[in-house]
């Protein structure tokens, strides 16, 4: 009786699943096993919104490889440890597992080949699982990775992507293999009132009423409809991977229309980071292309990061965003841009204050996409325009004309009208009183020519 191992990591589903798929091939037992491993709490980024997300990922993926005769092998301790002393005890020839992309990822693969040579077991690493289209895959002549976005595109684009996976029909686990419950949400506190269930059970279904309801067929037109809310809201699905990102975009294909276009090339764009992180580790805490910045940090800007955190910096369409962050651990993408450009170019602060920020509320914080957009906004990325400022009030005009958002999120504003909602600042003095909102902790003015002055374009 052969037996193979799978390690389940940022790949939480059993449909679309090539790891899970091979090692069903190639062994007559399988064991999916997932690790808790501390030390991604030792680095901060076990966060309470993504622990809680993740027990209902692990909750369902139990629940569906029992309806199919299996289990969800689940070990707490260092994951080298863990999986080596699995294979050990089942007598596995094979562990298969996901390509990652962070230099946690390569370190933990280095030492799973080494450790499990020494207890007779190969390491199988399957290539895009958690991307559509593996890092890697296309580059540009002389370079390892592309460090443009829209050459990226066009040669992704004309790649052929696998046809995904059905689901395993039945999973037989040997018996013996020892492991725990999965974890309850209930257990986790500190985490948003308004945090979505995880899951692929979750995960899939948003896909379809997403779909079915036009919202993909209308997402050219309203993805920055901040009031809309017609995003897909799939980025936590896809970050835990209980959604597959290669079949996301080829049932986006199936569909067709200016909307499925414009949804893919979203999902283009979380490749294109993908591939550069692979390329540049570093970049997850080092500027990918520095401009010399003298960034202010938490000392010398206390109170502006503090307000910005709080959702008080007197600029609604950045409060809104960021009250929203605290309450969904979620935020719309176009506010990302927003709050971001406006902490780094507005009040000039480190973007990687900014990034840790998001990293403890995101349900969807991930190092690949959270790290190098906030670079992209940061203007130490990717952008080919790395001194482009997104003015808060010209995109909170064109994105929530009539203050829909701000008044959600902003209730001291509900009562403002549609021409001074975003700029309370010009009401006068006596009502901004008794709104008992604060006045901009910056101008506008101030804060770009700091940003210019320190960039050496003034």
């Amino acid at each position: 009786m052969t037996v193979a191992v799978v390690l389940f990591t940022a790949d939480l589903r059993l449909r679309d699943h090539p790891p899970l798929h091979a090692a069903l091939r190639s062994a007559d037992e399988v064991v999916p096993l997932f690790v808790l491993d501390p030390g991604i709490h030792a680095a901060g980024f076990d966060a309470p919104n993504r622990r809680a997300f993740l027990a209902d990922c692990l909750r369902d993926l139990d629940a569906s490889l029992r309806r199919r005769g299996g289990r969800l092998v689940l070990r707490s301790g260092p994951v080298v440890r863990e999986v080596c002393a699995v294979a050990a005890a089942c007598g596995a020839a094979e562990v298969h597992m996901a390509a990652g992309v962070t230099a946690y990822a390569h370190r933990r693969e280095e030492r799973l080949r080494k450790e499990l040579g020494a207890v007779g077991a190969a390491l199988r690493v399957h290539e895009a699982v958690i991307t559509a289209l593996a890092p890697g895959a296309v580059t540009p002549a002389g370079s390892d990775h592309y460090g443009v976005f829209t050459p990226y595109l066009r040669r992704w684009s004309q790649e052929t992507l696998r046809r995904p996976l059905a689901a395993p029909r039945a999973v037989r686990v040997p018996e013996g293999v020892r492991g725990e419950p999965p974890p309850g949400r209930a257990g986790v506190s500190g985490t948003s009132p308004g945090l979505p269930p995880g899951g692929e059970t979750a995960g899939r279904d948003r896909l379809a009423r997403w779909s079915r309801s036009g919202g993909m067929a209308a997402y050219e037109d309203r993805h920055d409809d901040l009031a809309g809310d017609a995003t897909s809201r799939l980025s936590p699905y896809l970050h835990f991977g209980t959604v597959s990102a290669a079949e996301t975009v080829h049932r986006a294909r199936e569909q067709g229309g200016p909307g499925a276009e414009a949804f893919v090339r979203q999902l283009c764009w979380r490749d294109f980071h993908h591939q550069v992180l692979a390329a540049r580790p570093e970049a997850s805490w080092r500027d990918y292309r520095t401009r010399d910045d003298r960034w202010r940090g938490e000392d010398d800007a206390a109170e502006d990061i503090a307000a910005w955190r709080d959702g008080r910096t007197g600029y609604p369409i950045v409060d809104a965003a960021m009250r929203q962050l605290r309450h969904e651990g979620w935020m719309h993408n176009r506010a990302r841009l927003l709050t971001a450009s406006f902490l780094t170019k507005t009040l000039y602060v480190d973007w990687r204050i900014g990034a840790r920020h998001f990293l403890d509320l995101l349900v969807d914080g991930d190092i690949v996409n959270n790290q190098l957009n906030w670079q992209w906004a940061a203007g130490t990325g990717t952008d080919t325009r790395p001194h482009r400022v997104l003015n808060p009030t010209v995109q909170a005009k064109r994105f929530d004309p009539r203050g829909a958002y701000v008044r959600r999120w902003v209730p001291e504003l509900a009562d403002v009208d549609a021409g001074r909602i975003h700029e309370p600042w010009r009401l006068p003095e006596d009502r901004r009183d008794a709104l008992g909102y604060p006045d901009p902790v910056v101008g506008l003015a101030e804060g770009l020519t700091r940003f210019r002055r320190a960039r050496g374009r003034e």
